[in-house]
């Protein structure tokens, strides 16, 4: 195998789909950051926001891009409304029962995708897309602009943290909530905003990954993982970190198939999220500890 066709079969695919993962996992640390939990509906509600933007095309017959606003704000509505329906009554509460009930959200959402939509496999588009060549990299169309999508969407999203003061408001509330209450902060707009944000990205990355591959009701299950162990590796809680680290699993997944076959891929993400919770579980950017 020369270089240019180890890129080809397993850089560039790998850097794909550790965007896709990026994306999740940046949900996951908003998640843990502002709220202190692991959201284990995350997966499905990115299933639920590809499934949508399935509808739109359905519906008005245009280019699959056209529905991922459509996608985003529909999920960023039912993650608020989880959030308002099922979490807020347990904040006061043991976490581990917040925890239990994103479970159950996660498989009424898969539910309803699947009495929606079937359990069948799915696509926007139909027929074989060919690869244009770059200097002898190979990309498809669809995946460099996935590849571009998903950094703006992250640059977007670190300049709103870093530069507007809701998102400097979320940073505080993820610091230490008490202090951001004290210090006049409105918890219940952080709250909403941040529920907003993470529905919008988890679309956004079941979107993506519906583009590039297919989409089926337990893509989301299959993500929650990989997500997980991108957001841990990162450091939780630091929006850089599971940038990194969804790029980072999503490249070893797609290199584990050149020792291992590629049906048990998935489980470099488990032993990624074994070994770093053993070793640091801070994470490489030095997060909170789940």
């Amino acid at each position: 195998m020369t270089l240019l066709d180890f890129v080809n079969f397993h850089i560039v695919p790998g850097l794909v789909l550790g965007s896709i993962y990026a994306l999740g996992a940046i949900g996951v640390t908003l998640v843990f950051g502002v709220m202190r939990f692991a959201h284990l509906a995350h997966g499905d509600l990115a299933t639920l926001g590809a499934f949508i933007a399935l509808a739109v095309v359905w519906g008005t017959g245009l280019n699959p891009w056209f529905g991922l606003p459509a996608a985003m704000a529909f999920a960023a509505g039912v993650a608020i409304g989880a959030d308002r329906l099922f979490y807020a009554h347990l904040r006061r509460r043991p976490l581990i029962l917040t925890v239990i009930a994103s479970l159950g959200v996660a498989l009424m959402l898969r539910s309803l995708v699947q009495m929606g939509f079937g359990v069948d496999s799915q696509s926007y588009v139909r027929g074989i897309v060919r690869p244009d060549d770059y200097f002898g990299v190979r990309l498809r169309d669809r995946e460099l602009l996935t590849l571009l999508a998903a950094g703006l969407l992250v640059l977007a999203l670190t300049q709103f943290l870093a530069r507007t003061r809701l998102g400097k408001a979320m940073r505080a509330m993820s610091d230490n909530p008490d202090l951001a209450r004290l210090s006049g902060v409105d918890t219940g707009l952080v709250t909403a905003l941040t529920w907003g944000i993470v529905g919008a990205l988890a679309a956004a990355a079941g979107f993506f990954l519906g583009l590039n591959t297919e989409l089926r009701s337990m893509m989301g299950w299959q993500l929650l993982l990989p997500m997980f162990a991108a957001a841990i590796l990162g450091g939780v809680g630091r929006v850089e970190g599971a940038l990194v680290g969804g790029l980072v699993v999503g490249v070893l997944e797609e290199c584990a198939v050149l020792v291992i076959p590629a049906q048990y891929k998935s489980a470099m993400a488990f032993a990624v999220l074994l070994l770093m919770l053993s070793v640091r579980p801070t994470g490489l950017f030095r997060g909170k500890v789940l």
